[in-house]
């Protein structure tokens, strides 16, 4: 049943990343929600996709731009859907390519799979945590079909750590006070540290990947930022810690805002 899961958020993440192409590659218009967060055509078109798809397996869906439902209502649900249409709409807006359609399902709060498409660049990532299996693949075109996408996979390598250097995901341009804070820890243990930085959930892929050794978010996420990233860096053997629990992130909780976190082995 996972397997067949899987291969449909495949589907659903590769039509999505199709819709919100055709409205990257035309004017649009920016709408703030109550949030202050931006909302574009493209969310609400990937949306619509996403939950054609998911709907068919008749297990509930936690998405951004779903109406959210009540606790009261999400509390008994074993397994759901985690998904973010359009993670990273800011960057989307500024047209760098940097954004991804997220896909994770869910049980008892943990991440079981996950999908990260990046549309402009037709890159996908693909997480299996109970087979513990990460896979990356390059598309041709949105329209790959999933025996084609199979055949493209190769799998994500997670870095071998280095005793002189270590990777770091962070911004460039902004970083917090608790993240410098971070950074001189490594620093002070005699090691040299790079900042690498992309937007979106592929902050999560460049660890899954090797090409960063650590990710600490000390900033708010949502779950729906989080699912299909955490899933993949668990496939691979990597851990995504609450600063708060000093535990695995959980999902479908009673507040879904994210406390701190670090990814890493």
């Amino acid at each position: 049943m996972i397997q067949q899961n899987l291969e449909l958020a495949i589907k659903a993440s590769l039509e999505a990343g199709k819709v919100i192409m055709e409205v990257y590659n035309t004017p649009f218009d920016v709408e703030i929600k109550d949030d202050k967060s931006p909302l574009t055509e493209a969310d609400k078109k990937a949306n619509d996709v996403i939950n054609s798809y998911l709907k068919q397996t008749n297990i509930p869906i936690i998405s951004e731009e779903n109406r959210q439902i009540d606790y009261v209502d999400r509390k008994d649900w074993e397994t759901c859907w985690v998904v973010d249409p359009v993670d990273g709409t800011k960057e989307f807006i500024k047209r760098n390519g940097e954004f991804t359609v997220n896909i994770a399902l869910v049980t008892n709060g943990k991440p079981q799979l996950g999908v990260i498409y990046v549309p402009a660049t037709k890159t996908l990532y693909v997480g299996n945590v109970t087979e513990e299996q990460g896979l990356k693949a390059e598309l041709s075109t949105h329209e790959t079909s999933i025996k084609e996408v199979q055949k493209l996979f190769n799998p994500l390598q997670p870095k071998i750590e280095n005793d002189s250097s270590v990777q770091v995901v962070g911004s460039r341009s902004h970083m917090s006070p608790e993240t410098l804070d971070f950074i001189e820890t490594i620093k002070s243990s005699g090691k040299d540290v790079e900042v690498v930085s992309k937007g979106s959930s592929l902050k999560f892929c460049l660890v899954a990947e090797g090409n960063a050794d650590v990710y600490p978010r000390f900033a708010p996420t949502m779950e729906w930022d989080t699912a299909a990233g955490h899933a993949i860096c668990n496939a691979v053997g990597i851990e995504v810690i609450s600063k708060a629990t000093n535990k695995p992130l959980l999902y479908n909780k009673e507040n879904l805002l994210n406390p701190w976190f670090v990814v890493s082995k």
